[in-house]
C-alpha cells in the first residue's frame, strides 16, 4: 500500500497561530532518540561536523574518489540512503543525512543546480502572497505555509550569511486605499514573523520613496503615486548556495557525484523493493551499480522520469509550471532596493530586483513541457517589459535585456487524485513504490524543511539508525563560518592580483573593492585560496569587461566545487550567463583554456565543450538571442 502525506512540520495545532502571533512558536517532533541521548549526541555531532567544515585545509574528496565510493556501495554493504537529484532538496537531503551519521550518496544527471535550482527569482520569502489568501480565504493550510517559510527564510541567510542578506522591496501604492492595504497587510507579515523579522515594514511618502528609488514613476495613466510600503525579505546567490550544499555535504562525509545519471533502478531478487540503481557516468561513458537501503527520489520537475523506472505505468505527480526572468542593466534599481509590481493585468506578481550589479524581473507563471534547456518565449519576456514599464520613468527597452531565461517549477499533485485540485505549492513526500522516497513540489526557502522530511520518511522505510536527529538548522554551509561581511577587507589589503597581459608579461593588478567584495560574498572564508591563486598563478585577470570574475575562479572551482564543464562554471560557479548571456560567451575561450589545463582535455573535448556551452548560451533569450522585436520596446 503505498504510503502519502503531505509534508508539514508535526504538531501544529490550532493554538499555533495564537502562540505565533506573540512572535514565537513551537514545532513538535516525534524523535527517533530519546530526549537526554538526543541531546548528547547532537551536541557531540554538531561539534566534529562544524569543525570538519571549517577546517581552513579541509577541501571535498576528488570527483574519482567519490565514484569509487558509490561503486563500493555493493549489496552487501550498501549505502544508507542514495540521493537521485543535486539540486536544492537533494543536496539538502545529503546534507541533513550525513550529518545524522548516516551513508550517503548522491548522483545527478548533469550539475549541482543545473535545473530549476539555478533559475529561481533569487528570493528567499516567506509569501506575502500565500499570507493574503489566507487572510481572505481563512485557510489554515495557507497559514502555516507562511509560518513555515519565514522561519526558513531567516535559517536560510543565517546558514550561508555570505551568499544571504535582507533585501527590501518597496510596494507602490496609487490610492490611499492601496496605502492602507499594503501597509495592514505587510504589517501583519511582520507579526506572523514573530522571532524571525528580518527588519520591520514602514511607509515611505511619494518625495521619500522618489529619493529611495529614482527610477519609479510617480505619474502615469490617470494616477499619482501616493507613498509605497518598504518590507523585508531575503535574497540569495541560488545556485552558489546549491554548490555549497553540495560541497559542504562531500565535506561532511556524503559520496557526491555530478555529471552521473541513472539510467535504471534494482530490484531485490523476487520482490518488489528497490535497493539500488543502475548509474552511467556521462563523463567517462562508463556504468556502475549502487546499493543503497532506500533511494531517495529529488529530481524536481524529473522526479517522474525516476519514478517511471520503478513502474513505466506510474501516474504522474508533477504540474509543471514555467517561470520565466529577465535581467536588465543596473540603472533600473537602484543598488539595495526591490521594487514589487503587485498586480498585472493577469493578477500575477511580478518582481523587479537588484542582483550581482544587474537588475533581475520576473517571474511569469503558465503551464509548460519539461525538458533539459528550457527556453522563455518571447512574450513571456515582452510580459514582464509591460509590468514594469507602467511603474517606472525610464524607457523600458527589449534591447536592453542582457539575459531571458526560464525555470520549470515542479508543482505537486497527489498521483491518486481524480483531478488536479490537490495541485500544492507545499511540497509533498511519498513512498509509492517500496524502497523509493520521492519528495516534490514547495519552494528554494524551504529545502532545509523538505529534506529534513524526505530524511524521516527515509529512516522510517528503511529502518535506518541514525546516529543523532536533524542538525542542519545549526550547521554553515562551507565558507559561511566565521564570515563576516568585512572580510573583504582582508582581501584587499593582503592580496594583489598577477596579471598576464597580452604580450605575456606578468604585471601586478589592485585587488580592487569590487573584486574584493565579489570573491568574499561568493566564496566566505574560502575567498583568500581564491585571491592566493590569483596571486601566486598569475590568474589574476577579469574574465569579462565590467564583471568582477577572475580567471582564479575557475581553477578554483575546478579544483574544489566539482567544475566539469564550462557551462558548470558561467552558469553555476559564477553567474556570468544568467547576468550576461554575450558576455559569457566571450569568456568561453579562456575558460575552456584553464579548464583543459586542470582536468587535461584534449582538443577534441574542448572543441566539445565549446559547442555545447554555445547551444546552452542559446536557451537564454538576451536581445542579440531575440527571436523578433514587435517594436514595443525599442
Amino acid at each position: 500500500m503505498a504510503s502519502f502525506f503531505r509534508a508539514r512540520r508535526v504538531g501544529y495545532t490550532a493554538a499555533t497561530l495564537t502562540v505565533a502571533l506573540t512572535g514565537s512558536y513551537i514545532t513538535l517532533r516525534n524523535p527517533h532518540l530519546s530526549s537526554n541521548d538526543r541531546t548528547t549526541n547532537n551536541n557531540t555531532s554538531l561539534t566534529t561536523i562544524r569543525t570538519k567544515i571549517a577546517d581552513p585545509s579541509a577541501s571535498v574528496p576528488s570527483r574519482s574518489s567519490q565514484q569509487t565510493s558509490l561503486i563500493a556501495a555493493n549489496a552487501s554493504n550498501p549505502l544508507d540512503i542514495l540521493v537521485v537529484g543535486g539540486g536544492a532538496t537533494g543536496c539538502g537531503v545529503a546534507l541533513d543525512a550525513v550529518t545524522r551519521g548516516l551513508n550517503v550518496g548522491l548522483v545527478e544527471r548533469d550539475d549541482f543546480s543545473s535545473g530549476t535550482s539555478s533559475r529561481s527569482t533569487k528570493l528567499i520569502h516567506g509569501g506575502v502572497r500565500y499570507l493574503e489568501k489566507a487572510v481572505f480565504n481563512l485557510d489554515y493550510g495557507q497559514l502555516k505555509l507562511v509560518f513555515h517559510a519565514l522561519e526558513e527564510r531567516k535559517q536560510v541567510i543565517d546558514n550561508a550569511p555570505h551568499l544571504c542578506h535582507a533585501l527590501p522591496c518597496m510596494t507602490p501604492c496609487f490610492s490611499w486605499f492601496e496605502a492602507l492595504y499594503y501597509w495592514v497587510g505587510l504589517k501583519m507579515y511582520d507579526l506572523v514573523a514573530g522571532r524571525h523579522l528580518l527588519h520591520l515594514s514602514r511607509y515611505y511618502s511619494a518625495q521619500e520613496s522618489a529619493e529611495l528609488f529614482p527610477t519609479l514613476a510617480r505619474k502615469g495613466k490617470d494616477r499619482s503615486l501616493k507613498g509605497t510600503v518598504v518590507y523585508y525579505d531575503g535574497q540569495m546567490n541560488d545556485s552558489r548556495v546549491n554548490v555549497g550544499l553540495a560541497c559542504t555535504a562531500a565535506l561532511a562525509g556524503a559520496s557526491v557525484l555530478n555529471h552521473a545519471e541513472v539510467v535504471s533502478l534494482i530490484k531485490e531478487d523476487g520482490g518488489e523493493r528497490i535497493i539500488g540503481a543502475r548509474i552511467r557516468d556521462n563523463l567517462s561513458g562508463k556504468e556502475f551499480d549502487t546499493y543503497a537501503k532506500v533511494v531517495v527520489n529529488a529530481g524536481g520537475p524529473f522526479c517522474d522520469s525516476v519514478r517511471k523506472l520503478a513502474d513505466k505505468d506510474a501516474k504522474p505527480m508533477i504540474c509543471p509550471s514555467s517561470g520565466v526572468h529577465i535581467v536588465l542593466p543596473d540603472y533600473y534599481s537602484p543598488e539595495g532596493m526591490g521594487l514589487i509590481v503587485p498586480k498585472t493585468k493577469d493578477g500575477r506578481v511580478v518582481f523587479m530586483l537588484p542582483w550581482l550589479g544587474r537588475t533581475v524581473a520576473g517571474t511569469t507563471d503558465s503551464n509548460t513541457s519539461i525538458t533539459m534547456l528550457p527556453e522563455p518565449h518571447e512574450d513571456e519576456i515582452q510580459f514582464i517589459l509591460d509590468a514594469i514599464c507602467d511603474y517606472l520613468n525610464v524607457k523600458v527597452r527589449r534591447t536592453d535585456v542582457l539575459s531571458a531565461w526560464s525555470g520549470i517549477r515542479p508543482l505537486a499533485t497527489d498521483p491518486r487524485a481524480k483531478n488536479t485540485e490537490s495541485i500544492s505549492r507545499d511540497h509533498v513526500v511519498c513512498e509509492d513504490f517500496p524502497g523509493l522516497v520521492t519528495i516534490t513540489g514547495g519552494k528554494w526557502t524551504t529545502y532545509r524543511g523538505m529534506a529534513e522530511d524526505a530524511v524521516d520518511a527515509a529512516i522510517k522505510s528503511g529502518k535506518l539508525n541514525p546516529t543523532n536527529s536533524c542538525l542542519t538548522s545549526n550547521i554553515h554551509l562551507v565558507g559561511g563560518d566565521g564570515w563576516d561581511p568585512a572580510y573583504f577587507t582582508v582581501l584587499a589589503q593582503e592580496y594583489v592580483r598577477m596579471k598576464v597581459s597580452h604580450t605575456g608579461k606578468v604585471v601586478p593588478g589592485l585587488m580592487d573593492t569590487a573584486v574584493a567584495k565579489h570573491l568574499s560574498h561568493s566564496y566566505g572564508t574560502k575567498a583568500e585560496k581564491v585571491a592566493a591563486i590569483a596571486q601566486n598563478e598569475n590568474l589574476g585577470k577579469r574574465l569579462a569587461h565590467g564583471y568582477p570574475f577572475l580567471e582564479a575562479e575557475v581553477a578554483y572551482c575546478a579544483r574544489n566545487e566539482y567544475c566539469e564543464s564550462a557551462t558548470d562554471f558561467i552558469a553555476r560557479r559564477s553567474r556570468l550567463a544568467f547576468l550576461d548571456t554575450d558576455a559569457a560567451g566571450r569568456t568561453l575561450p579562456r575558460v575552456i583554456q584553464i579548464l583543459a589545463a586542470e582536468h587535461h582535455w584534449d582538443k577534441e573535448r574542448q572543441k566539445q565543450e565549446l559547442q555545447s556551452a554555445t547551444k546552452f548560451l542559446e536557451s537564454f533569450k538576451s536581445s542579440k538571442n531575440a527571436q523578433f522585436h514587435d517594436g514595443k520596446h525599442t
